[in-house]
């Protein structure tokens, strides 16, 4: 329970205020000899120094083992499923899985002994974060990219991204963005809507392409997170309901030009555990048996979500877990089914990039006010405002979400404080952390960091009130760059058409 009548239940006194806590930053973020918070080696002080405030820090190397250990913990269960039905003697060569329907392929397994094991192919979802460097990134460790806009397109592919490891989301894709996507090379386009089925057919024929598509759909099923959040109601703009499915796939194999891949779901955000993935899974894959008497369905892709700790409060299960409990569920359904599993594909984002990333603020003011309670009792908030807010972070005005802060230049013995990190900007919801501890000196001139800001703070970025975007700085083995450029004033005062009158 709290031990502050200002702070909420789940945040509870901590026996030090200097801690870290598990799980909140990158995997090489540590406190140093001299108790600064520092990346790879390198110290919130250098960082600051060197780039100034407001600043976005990535952890290289973490963010590049987090893209890996997830294609790997996913490869890993179907890997091991497929070994444990083939062992279990449910493999159509045993006689005991129901005949497939037609349009599939034979049995769960290959020749001989061997066990047919579906490919897995993990998408990095870049609406989190993208940049050059982090499209390498994800590349290197053996992701595709998941792209939503023309811009994001672009930019994959100037990052040397292989146009055949993309797939492009978006619920209006304008005509334009269609061409380019076709004319590159694109992998899959993932497609939301009757009308697109046309237009992405027309556009590949004019290319001389057989396009691969996926076919968006509503399982019904969606995670327990902010309604803003939750993507997978029926009444939402993203996708077709289950029940319009085979007339869609009937018109996109209609399309000698399109090439159809499977169906693909995303049934919310911020997700802990495997039980909405399973559930969604089962019911798409009662839709998949019914589509495979039409001819074959190679794919089925769960989308992303998962869930990572932004607060002490939060619990996400490792993606090993996610990864067992999703393929367990997809088998089960499955045999129960008497189909094939599929392919799978999968596109995290937030999971891969958000604890790799935390942001630096310096501290401003400090103000204690007043605040009376219900019973008429009278207890003190702090608040320490800093030198960046909703421009830089924008998820906890927009969804309420909650962050961590620890002080970031020194350690200390002061007891802890409830204190409210706002931010510099002429909204009163401009806060970035509603409430944590910091030891009870924290005041102006102090770093802090905020961590597990890697995903959805830089892409939701804005110049409100005439703030330039911070930049964004890569740490390694000791060595800090810039990833991308924050941007000055000058260059903000560049685009007003109005200043070139004068």
């Amino acid at each position: 329970m709290a031990t502050h009548p200002l702070a909420p239940d789940w945040l509870a006194l901590p026996d030090d205020a200097n801690d870290l806590g598990d799980g909140l930053f990158s995997a090489n973020t540590e406190r140093d000899q001299y108790g600064q918070i520092q990346v790879a080696g390198v110290t919130a002080g250098e960082l600051v120094e060197t780039f100034g405030t407001p600043l976005y820090v990535v952890d290289e190397a973490d963010a590049r083992a987090r893209a890996a250990r997830t294609l790997a913990a996913f490869r890993s269960a179907v890997t091991a499923r497929a070994e444990s039905a083939a062992r279990a003697g449910s493999v159509s060569r045993a006689g005991s899985a129901p005949e497939a329907p037609a349009g599939s392929d034979s049995g769960a397994a290959g020749s001989g002994d061997t066990p047919r094991v579906p490919d897995v192919t993990i998408y990095y979802a870049a609406k989190a974060f993208l940049s050059a460097e982090v499209a390498r990134w994800m590349i290197d460790e053996g992701l595709n990219i998941d792209v939503c806009s023309g811009g994001e397109l672009a930019l994959a592919l100037a990052a040397g991204a292989p146009a055949a490891r993309l797939g492009f989301h978006g619920n209006n894709k304008s005509l334009a963005e269609i061409e380019r996507a076709v004319a590159a090379g694109i992998g899959t386009i993932v497609l939301d809507s009757l009308e697109e089925i046309e237009r992405v057919a027309e556009a590949s024929a004019r290319h001389g392409r057989r396009q691969g598509v996926r076919l968006r759909v509503n399982s019904g099923v969606h995670a327990h997170t902010h309604e803003f959040l939750a993507t997978s109601h029926e009444d939402q703009k993203f996708g077709l309901p289950l029940t319009d499915t085979a007339a869609a796939v009937a018109q996109i194999r209609s399309h000698d030009s399109l090439d159809f891949r499977g169906l693909h779901c995303h049934i919310g955000s911020q997700i802990f555990d495997a039980s909405g993935f399973g559930e969604s899974a089962a019911r798409l894959l009662v839709a998949h048996r019914e589509l495979l008497e039409g001819g074959p369905v190679p794919e089925l892709n769960l989308g992303g979500g998962f869930g990572i700790a932004y607060t002490t409060a939060d619990d996400p299960q490792p993606i090993e877990q996610i990864a067992a409990g999703i393929a367990d569920a997809v088998f089960r359904a499955a045999a129960d089914l008497g189909v094939e599993v599929p392919n799978l594909a999968f596109e995290p984002g937030r999971s891969i990039i958000g604890p790799a990333g935390m942001t630096l603020y310096t501290v401003g003011t400090r103000k204690d006010v007043q605040v009376a309670g219900d019973d008429g009792s009278s207890s003190v908030r702090r608040y320490l405002s800093v030198d960046g807010g909703m421009s830089d972070n924008a998820r906890p005005a927009l969804y309420g979400a909650d962050y961590s802060v620890r002080l970031a230049n020194r350690v200390s013995d002061a007891p802890a404080a409830l204190v409210r990190l706002a931010g510099k900007h002429c909204e009163s919801g401009d806060i970035v952390v509603n409430a944590d501890f910091l030891p009870g000196d924290a005041a102006s001139g102090d770093i802090v960091a905020v961590p597990a800001t890697g995903a959805y703070c830089w892409s939701l970025a804005s110049n409100y009130n005439y703030l330039g975007r911070p930049a964004v700085v890569a740490v390694v083995d000791g060595t800090a760059r810039v990833i991308v450029r924050g941007e000055t004033e000058a260059e903000l005062l560049a685009r007003d058409a109005g200043l070139d009158a004068r």
